[in-house]
């Protein structure tokens, strides 16, 4: 028996288990960002809509539309975040990275 064998060398699962890339945080992260940006396709092409329409009455309209974009940006960033603290918590457990207290 050799050394390598014994202590299990080469063998990640041995020492940290299996890690999966991506996590689920950020499967869960990377969905509701794909999720947001459709809402916000369908949102500027109804803004387009409007706008080629030339008529003065949807101003109102356009302006829930241009709220409803502004508050999916602020969740959009939200989840960027939670993405990027999940992508560097998984680098930190597969030890590419140092924790930092």
């Amino acid at each position: 028996m050799k050394i390598k064998d014994i202590i299990g060398f080469g063998d990640t699962r041995a020492c940290c288990g299996q890690i999966d890339v991506p996590t689920d945080v950020e499967l869960k992260a990377l969905n509701a960002m794909r999720n947001i940006k459709d809402k916000v396709r369908d949102l500027k092409k109804g803004l387009s809509e409007i706008s080629s329409s030339g008529t003065d009455g949807n101003a109102q309209k356009t302006e829930e539309l241009e709220k409803e974009i502004s508050r999916l940006k602020a969740a959009w960033m939200a989840w960027e975040k939670e993405r990027e603290n999940a992508a560097r918590q998984r680098m930190i457990r597969l030890g590419h990275e140092e924790e930092i207290y």
